[in-house]
């Protein structure tokens, strides 16, 4: 099971701004245009970055 605060690298009570701050930080870090040399890493990491973004900042998931 994934810990989505953990990918994220926020605390369980982080704010929804704490939230947003972390993943749009990852977001750039993992984009794949940043990262060409190692594309698939880099694809793989964003898209879950973009998961966990997603079940966190929907307060019924």
């Amino acid at each position: 099971m994934v810990d989505y605060y953990e990918v994220l690298g926020v605390q369980r009570h982080a704010s929804p701004d704490d939230i947003k701050k972390a993943y749009r930080k990852l977001a750039l870090k993992w984009h794949p245009d940043k990262n060409p040399e190692n594309k698939e890493e880099a694809e793989r990491k964003f898209k879950q970055v973009a998961e966990d973004y997603e079940v966190l900042s929907d307060a019924k998931k």
